[in-house]
């Protein structure tokens, strides 16, 4: 029988493994700001979930243990399929937050069902890679990393920009989603805001978003 860990041991689990994948530092503060609690909460609940052996303490800070790999890879993977599942009933903006409700729900059961009926997807809808699939997003780069008159197709909206409140929708009703062509229309490092030309309408993004949309360069 599956073993079964909270919802929120979960969502730790899969934060964690975000910023472990793009060699980012798991310390207190960041998870805190990402997951939207405490300080005094996040240490407790890294307490436990070493206590559990999902975690291991190092001089560099918590790193996952091999069965807390498997576990967070678990909980992404669920995770992606929902998304999938929902894509043909909502819209793009609300699969994450729909799919968040519906990831912790899924048993291997269901989880072998979709993987069976999703062969060949690499990546969520939004473009971000389903564990074990990362090499299919190594060549698209941030938009922040673009000089003015680069052609893109925009592939991916960052894991960390679906979890602020408003991101997708904001993305959506200015037409920027994967698989969208744009152009790179200005890219100014002191204001900090990337403008693209999308569709024959300027949109303008400031650095915080910009460096979490990944386009494939096409020209």
């Amino acid at each position: 029988m599956e073993s079964k860990i909270s919802s929120t041991i979960e969502d730790y689990l899969g934060i964690i493994y975000i910023l472990e994948r793009d060699g980012e530092a798991v310390q207190g503060v960041r998870l805190a700001e990402l997951l939207g609690v405490s300080a005094p909460t996040v240490t407790n609940t890294l307490k436990r979930m070493t206590r559990d052996g999902l975690l291991e303490m190092g001089t560099g800070g918590p790193r996952l243990t091999l069965t807390g790999l498997d576990q967070a890879r678990t909980v992404m993977r669920r995770h992606m399929l929902a998304e999938w599942m929902l894509v043909r009933m909502l819209s793009w903006s609300k699969l994450h937050g729909e799919a968040h409700s519906m990831e912790h729900a899924i048993s291997q059961e269901v989880e072998a069902s979709l993987l069976l009926e999703l062969q060949g997807k690499q990546t969520c809808p939004h473009g971000n890679p389903i564990p074990g699939h990362e090499e299919a997003v190594k060549d698209w780069v941030a938009l922040t990393t673009l000089a003015a008159g680069a052609h893109v197709i925009i592939r991916r909206v960052h894991e960390l920009a679906e979890d602020t409140r408003g991101v997708l929708a904001f993305l959506e009703e200015r037409g920027i989603a994967p698989g969208v062509a744009a152009s790179l229309l200005e890219n100014q490092p002191v204001n900090g805001t990337v403008t693209l030309d999308v569709a024959g309408q300027p949109v303008t993004l400031g650095y915080p978003l910009a460096r979490y949309v990944y386009g494939e360069v096409v020209g």
